[in-house]
C-alpha cells in the first residue's frame, strides 16, 4: 500500500511539474514576443510609433488613419496589431523626397558646402545642391531630424469645421493628434531608438572615462536641447575643479585658531564671487559658440503659440481672428489662484515646518538618552531627509493638480506657473531645516551632519529613480503579458504613470 501511495504521489508531482513547465514555456514565449514588440519593424522602415489603448475601436483607428492620409499624404503608415498585448499601433515613416520638403517647411538648418560659403542655413529644395551630403539619403538626415519632421507634420494635422469623433468635438483648425493624446485615445507617440547609434554612444560617452563628451553625436541623436544640457553640465563640472582645489589648499593652510579660520573663509568667499562671475561669462561664450555651431543662434522665436490641448472653456468667436475658440474668463483663474492654490501652498509649507520641528524634538530626545548608540542620533536626521523627499513627490502632484485646475491657455504660461509653485516649495522644503540649524540654533556640527544626510539620500534617490526604477518597470511591463487579463488591466494602470521616458519626453523634461 505504501508503495502504491508513493507511486501515486510521484505521478501527481511529475504531472504538475510537466504542466507547470508547459505553462512556463508558454509564458516565456509571450514574454519574448512582448520584448520583440519594438522590433517588429526595423528602424529604417519606421521612424515614429503611435500606439493606442487596447479598448480602441476600429472606427477610431480608421477615422484617424483616413485623416492622416488625407491631411499628410507625405507619410507612409503601416498598421500593426500585437496579439498578446492587444494593442494597435501606427508605424509612421516618409520617403526621402518628402522629408526634404518637410525640412523646407520646418526651416531646418543644414550645413552648407565650403565652396558655397560654409556655415548653416535653412534648407531650400530649390538650392538643395549647396548642402553637404545631399546626395546620400542615409547621411543627410539624422534619425532625430527625420523624426522631428514627422512629428512636425503630425502636430500640424488640424481638424475642419464641425468634425466629431465620438464625444470629442473639434474646433476648426484645432490640432488633432495633441487633442487625442490629451483625451487618452492615443496612448503614446514616440520615436524609435537606433541600437547601432546607442551602442556607439555607450562606448564613446557612457563608458568613456576622462574623455570629452561627444556633444556633436549627442546633438545629432537627441537634439540640441539635450546636447546643450550636457554641454552645460560638463562645463559646470569642469569649472568646479577650481574652487575645489582652492578650498582644499585653504583648508590645509588653516590653523586651529579662530583668526586663521576667519581669514581663510573671507579669502574663499572673495574667490567664489570672482569665480562665479567668470563662470557665467565663459558659459555665455561657450553656449553662443555651440548655438552657432548647431544652427540655433539666430533661430526666430515663434510669434504664435498654439493653445494647450488640455485647455477648456466655453466656445466663442474670437474677436481678433473671427475663428471659433475656447474662452476661459481670467477672473475665474484669479479667484481659484487666490482662494484655493495659495491656501493649499501655505498649508503644505506649514506642514513641512511642523514635520521639521517634530524631527528636531525627536533628535533632542534621542540625544538626551546616554545609553543610546552613537549611530542612533542619525535616525531623526534620516527620518527628516526621507520626509523631505516624500513631500517633494506629494507636492509635485498637488502643484500639477492646482495648475491643471487654473486652466492656462498657453503651455508657456502653464510651465511658468508650475515652476513658481515647485521652486517655492522645494526651496523651503529642502533648505528650511538647514537655515533653521545654521541661523537659529547656530549648531555647526549638526548642520554638517544634516547636510551630509540630505546629500547622500538625495543622491541615492536619484540613482534609484534613474537606474533601478526604469529596469524594474520594464520587467513589470514584460511580466504583465503572462498574467491573466483582469490582473493585467490593474497593473497597467499602475505602471503607465511610471513609463520610461522616450527621446521626445527627455527633451521636454530638460
Amino acid at each position: 500500500v505504501s508503495l502504491y501511495v508513493c507511486v501515486c504521489l510521484y505521478t501527481c508531482v511529475l504531472g504538475n511539474v510537466i504542466l507547470f513547465g508547459k505553462r512556463l514555456l508558454q509564458a516565456g514565449r509571450h514574454i519574448m514576443s512582448h520584448k520583440s514588440w519594438m522590433k517588429t519593424v526595423p528602424t529604417e522602415n519606421c521612424d515614429v510609433l503611435m500606439t493606442f489603448a487596447d479598448t480602441t475601436d476600429d472606427h477610431t483607428l480608421l477615422w484617424l488613419l483616413n485623416h492622416i492620409r488625407l491631411g499628410i499624404p507625405e507619410l507612409i503608415i503601416q498598421i500593426r496589431h500585437h496579439k498578446h498585448t492587444r494593442v494597435y499601433a501606427f508605424f509612421v515613416t516618409a520617403t526621402y523626397e518628402n522629408l526634404l520638403r518637410g525640412a523646407e517647411e520646418m526651416g531646418l538648418r543644414k550645413a552648407v558646402k565650403p565652396e558655397f560659403g560654409g556655415g548653416t542655413r535653412s534648407f531650400s529644395c530649390e538650392e538643395d545642391y549647396i548642402y553637404e551630403n545631399i546626395e546620400s539619403e542615409l547621411c543627410f538626415f539624422t534619425s532625430q531630424e527625420r523624426q522631428s519632421i514627422i512629428k512636425y507634420w503630425l502636430d500640424n494635422l488640424r481638424a475642419k469645421h464641425g468634425e466629431v469623433l465620438h464625444n470629442i468635438n473639434f474646433l476648426e483648425g484645432q490640432p488633432i493628434i495633441p487633442e487625442l493624446s490629451a483625451r487618452g485615445v492615443i496612448q503614446q507617440v514616440f520615436p524609435l531608438h537606433e541600437q547601432r547609434i546607442l551602442s556607439q554612444l555607450m562606448k564613446s560617452w557612457v563608458q568613456a572615462v576622462c574623455e570629452k563628451q561627444p556633444l556633436d553625436d549627442i546633438c545629432d541623436y537627441f537634439g540640441v536641447k539635450i546636447a546643450m544640457y550636457f554641454a552645460w553640465l560638463g562645463f559646470y563640472t569642469t569649472s568646479m575643479l577650481y574652487p575645489a582645489v582652492i578650498g582644499f589648499v585653504l583648508w590645509m593652510l588653516t590653523e586651529s585658531d579662530q583668526t586663521s579660520r576667519d581669514i581663510c573663509c573671507v579669502v574663499f568667499a572673495l574667490f567664489n564671487v570672482v569665480w562665479a562671475t567668470l563662470f557665467l561669462e565663459r558659459w555665455k561664450r561657450r553656449g553662443a559658440e555651440l548655438a552657432y555651431k548647431w544652427g540655433t543662434l539666430d533661430t526666430p522665436t515663434e510669434s504664435l503659440e498654439e493653445p494647450r490641448p488640455q485647455f477648456r472653456g466655453v466656445k466663442r468667436c474670437s474677436p481678433i481672428t473671427g475663428c471659433e475658440e475656447f474662452y476661459y474668463p481670467p477672473w475665474r483663474r484669479r479667484v481659484f489662484r487666490w482662494l484655493v492654490s495659495l491656501p493649499i501652498c501655505i498649508l503644505c509649507l506649514c506642514f513641512v515646518f511642523l514635520v521639521m520641528l517634530i524631527c528636531f524634538e525627536l533628535q533632542e530626545f534621542v540625544m538626551g538618552i546616554k545609553e543610546m548608540p552613537r549611530l542612533a542620533r542619525f535616525i531623526p536626521k534620516i527620518m527628516l531627509a526621507i520626509t523631505v523627499t516624500a513631500c517633494d513627490e506629494v507636492y509635485r502632484k498637488i502643484a500639477c493638480w492646482l495648475n491643471d485646475m487654473e486652466n492656462y491657455r498657453l503651455q508657456s504660461a502653464y510651465e511658468k506657473n508650475l515652476i513658481i509653485k515647485m521652486v517655492l516649495f522645494q526651496f523651503v522644503n529642502s533648505y528650511l531645516s538647514l537655515f533653521y540649524i545654521g541661523f537659529y540654533l547656530k549648531d555647526m556640527e549638526r548642520l554638517k551632519e544634516m547636510l551630509l544626510v540630505l546629500s547622500l539620500l538625495r543622491s541615492l534617490q536619484r540613482q534609484v529613480r534613474v537606474n533601478v526604477l526604469p529596469s524594474l518597470i520594464l520587467k513589470i511591463q514584460t511580466c504583465m503579458v503572462s498574467v491573466p487579463w483582469f490582473f493585467r488591466a490593474l497593473l497597467r494602470s499602475k505602471v503607465r504613470s511610471l513609463s520610461i521616458l522616450s527621446r521626445w519626453e527627455v527633451t521636454d523634461q530638460s
